[in-house]
């Protein structure tokens, strides 16, 4: 099964669209899938009002972090790298689609969605493999 179709599976069993891209590289991340699913589950729904980053973006941005941080609780150093990946996400999900907030990519306003969340799945899955070579 591709990454893809893992997380499209994983939504429709109601994981929301961050917790269905994170989860489904649980694996590689090297965490158990039950802590991805608590940590992703408010950032679903744009920050769970629409109005904030897709979910499916935050996601990935999690999976930056799970790869890149040192985890050093005394004196983190992977910032400033884990950040060029984030902004490398961001970038080329804005470039593609036009935004990244859950709210315009659905259209809520002005009634023509730039994005659907089944889109907005792949998009994040390709970036995640991509810039994060996942």
């Amino acid at each position: 099964m591709t990454k893809k179709e893992l997380a499209f599976e994983k939504r429709a069993r109601n994981y929301n669209c961050c917790q269905a891209v994170a989860c489904a590289f649980a694996q590689e991340a090297g965490v158990p899938e039950e802590v991805i699913f608590k940590a992703c589950e408010g950032f679903g729904a744009g920050m769970g009002c629409m109005d904030g980053t897709c979910g499916a973006i935050a996601g990935a941005i999690m999976l930056a972090g799970f790869k890149y941080s040192d985890g050093c609780l005394a004196d983190p150093k992977t910032k400033t790298s884990t950040y060029k990946y984030t902004s490398q996400i961001m970038q080329r999900f804005q470039e593609k689609n036009g935004s990244t907030i859950c709210r315009e990519l659905k259209g809520v306003d002005t009634g023509n969605p730039l994005r659907s969340c089944p889109g907005c799945l792949e998009d994040a899955i390709e970036l995640a493999q991509e810039i994060l070579e996942l």
